[in-house]
């Protein structure tokens, strides 16, 4: 696998990392963690990805039922505690996002980084490489099995571990800009920047072991708002969506 073969089929990125905030599964209306419109929505946009030849790692946080850090300042957990907490949440996160996308019509396979074998395949960098090049989607769940460490790290270790040419970051907004478009309306969009440029000036793209993860590995974020219908497709296939971060 390589950019050879990813450019003979028209596609910029064939293998991908997806990293998606467990928040994003919330609905919106009701408050309940985990949405079945919305899992289904991401599910049909899943599979037109799939659909192009591209190989799917979908790494999904936990936040949306209960987050390690959280967990410490506000109910007084002990923070190792919350964060195992956290990593059980994401395999929660990552069992309804399997039955969608198989409800969809996809071959799916979750692996954890906590064993668990009665509900996951435990996480070898072989097996999760031999799912992806038989055409699967790959969820990898429960973070790095290790506290204090974060699902965006996750996402940055696994992406160069199965050697994906992309992290994709999904957020709420359309990509990186110098400040919070949510309260500045003047706020500046970049639709690319360098390592060093989001470091300078604390974009805070991601945390700083994950960000220093794909700086030390070469590994490009693409951060864009998975909201938007078709952005992940365009994104794949080469069109400006986004901001990257290279």
């Amino acid at each position: 696998m390589g950019n050879d073969s990813a450019g003979a089929s028209g596609l910029k990125y064939k293998r991908i990392v997806l990293k998606l905030s467990g928040e994003a599964l919330r609905n919106p209306e009701t408050g309940n963690p985990i949405s079945g419109r919305i899992l289904q929505r991401m599910s049909s946009e899943l599979k037109e990805v799939h659909d192009l030849g591209v190989e799917i790692g979908l790494v999904i946080g936990g936040g949306n039922i209960f987050r390690g850090l959280a967990g410490e300042r506000t109910k007084g957990i002990n923070r190792t505690t919350g964060d195992f907490m956290g990593m059980l949440s994401t395999v929660v996160n990552g069992l309804a996002f399997l039955d969608f996308l198989e409800k969809a019509g996809l071959e799916v396979r979750l692996l954890s980084a906590i064993p668990m074998d009665k509900v996951a395949e435990p996480f070898i960098r072989r097996r999760a490489m031999r799912h992806l090049d038989k055409g699967r989607i790959v969820i990898l769940a429960a973070g790095t099995g290790n506290p204090y460490f974060s699902t965006d790290t996750c996402a940055a270790l696994r992406a160069s571990e199965i050697g994906a040419e992309v992290v994709v970051k999904a957020t709420k907004v359309d990509g990186i800009y110098d400040k919070d478009p949510m309260q500045y309306p003047d706020a500046v969009k970049y639709d690319e920047i360098s390592y060093v440029d989001a470091l300078k000036d604390r974009l805070n793209i991601m945390d700083s072991t994950a960000f220093s993860l794909c700086l030390d590995n070469d590994m490009p974020i693409l951060v864009l708002n998975m909201n938007k219908s078709g952005t992940i497709k365009k994104a794949v296939l080469g069109e400006k969506v986004g901001t990257l971060v290279h």
